[in-house]
């Protein structure tokens, strides 16, 4: 995981008071699970003026002007994710309005933890364990075992 850019993105996320939550790999890692990740899953509310404050976010840590080129119109659309890779590279950031029509924003149970001394919103491990849980990846379906155990989850 890209920890300083990770927490710059979510400083900034919180600064500009985007609604938004994580998911997928760094969510394992801020429940105590470690993996290992290349990016950044964030959820965010599908509003218009939500994702104007996120690319202002995304501007205040990024000297990049292809942050412009993520729009509301592609958020709220009928493909709801966009992929932002910075300048620098060595990670991404995966944003979604809704996965498909599995999940969206308004259906994911959150919690507020800690991410080194900044106060993030994360999927709680109950949410993240149903949306690996039934994947095809083998790779989700491992972390869906681990959460599991770790928080005594049965199917």
């Amino acid at each position: 995981m890209n920890f300083d850019g990770t927490r710059n993105v979510l400083a900034a996320l919180e600064a500009k008071g985007v609604r938004y939550t994580v998911f997928g790999g760094v969510a394992l890692n801020l429940h105590g699970l470690s993996r290992a990740t290349e990016d950044l899953d964030i959820f965010i509310e599908p509003d218009a003026q939500n994702v104007v404050r996120l690319r202002e976010a995304l501007h205040s840590v990024f000297d990049d002007p292809h942050i412009d080129e993520i729009r509301a119109e592609d958020l709220l659309g009928e493909y709801p994710a966009v992929q932002y890779i910075p300048p620098e590279g060595g990670f991404h950031i995966d944003i979604l309005t809704r996965l498909g029509e599995a999940y969206a924003f308004s259906d994911l149970e959150t919690e507020r933890l800690d991410f080194e001394g900044l106060s993030v919103t994360v999927v709680t491990p109950r949410t993240l364990f149903e949306m690996k849980k039934d994947t095809v990846r083998p790779r989700d379906r491992g972390d869906a075992d681990r959460l599991r155990h770790r928080f005594g989850f049965g199917d």
